[in-house]
């Protein structure tokens, strides 16, 4: 009797490229000793301080982790946070395709953690400007020869103003095209590939569900609608459901333990599209993406999972 051994797909083989809103995830980290005399608030005293990639860039941070050849186009000010995400991608062997807009700052999300728990979180954003998102759209038409697989990380910040155009362009191109939705409106997103919304956002386009039934129905009758080969619900601790023309296919949460669900959809859609890129079928792709969010939910922060985390070895 032999024993076959599993070969880990060639994810190094895979040629990604991220479109979406790219931000900077700062941390503040220190201790919690009183509350303010000024108000009932808790003091932190700041005693480290980190910088992470946030938004589309985590995608592309995870995609690149786990030894695709991840690119990312996006817009950022021309600003010390640009020049930030700049460093943080080439540190991450990330392509940096991004457009540096002078009207804008660029995206930041700050969080302030005391004893490992999350106090606070700034945000700071403005929509990029339209000369800029313009010229993104022409730099993408000509990025798209030298990529097998788009993923459209949307965030509802004004990256993906263009979507639809990207849609067809890649689709045209017979690219394999991802999309983290955002917002009230999926019809801009028709013709994609496959759409991974969690349930909240898909509760908000197709209502409420009161059964499994019912949820498959409504899934089915979106993906068919919106021209789509198959529909990933992210469903937290309940799993993942896909949903294709001829199937629907459940998995149960692989997380060990939860300690911060933050970046954990941006890890889900990077693996997959890795996994789809390398030539992997929907349900293989799926339960990787799920042993994937499995195991970066029990990190803090925008975390990654690398290769040997997922595979062994």
């Amino acid at each position: 009797m032999t024993l076959t051994t599993y070969t880990p797909p060639a994810l190094d083989k895979v040629r990604l490229l991220v479109v979406g809103d790219v931000m900077l995830d700062r941390y503040w980290f220190g201790e919690v000793a009183r509350i303010s005399p000024e108000a009932p608030v808790p003091i932190v005293r700041v005693e480290k301080r980190e910088a992470r990639l946030g938004g589309a860039a985590n995608v592309a941070r995870n995609a690149a982790a786990l030894g695709a050849r991840a690119g990312l186009l996006g817009v950022v000010g021309a600003d010390e946070a640009g020049t930030e995400v700049e460093q943080l991608l080439a540190g991450g062997s990330i392509h940096s395709y991004l457009k540096r807009d002078e009207a804008i700052s660029t995206i930041i999300k700050l969080r302030v953690i005391g004893r490992q728990q999350q106090m606070l979180r700034i945000d700071f954003e403005e929509p990029p400007s339209d000369v800029v998102l313009r010229d993104k759209l022409l730099q993408y038409r000509a990025l798209l020869p030298d990529h097998d697989v788009i993923v459209l990380s949307d965030y509802a910040k004004g990256s993906l103003v263009n979507v639809s155009d990207m849609i067809m362009a890649a689709r045209a191109a017979n690219k394999i095209v991802m999309v983290d939705p955002k917002g009230d409106d999926f019809t801009r997103y028709t013709g994609a590939t496959v759409l991974t919304p969690n349930k909240g956002e898909l509760k908000r386009i197709v209502g409420s569900w009161n059964s499994e039934e019912q949820l498959t129905a409504k899934a089915q009758n979106l993906r068919e609608s919106l021209l789509l080969e198959a529909l990933l619900l992210t469903r937290s601790e309940e799993g993942m459901t896909l949903y294709t023309k001829d199937d629907r296919f459940h998995i149960p949460a692989a997380a060990r333990e939860v300690f911060d669900v933050s970046g954990a959809g941006d890890t889900v859609i990077a693996t997959m599209a890795a996994m789809l890129g390398a030539g992997a079928g929907w349900q293989d792709a799926v339960q990787t993406a799920n042993r994937a969010g499995g195991i970066v939910v029990g990190k803090l922060g925008t975390a990654t999972v690398t290769r040997e985390e997922l595979f062994g070895g």
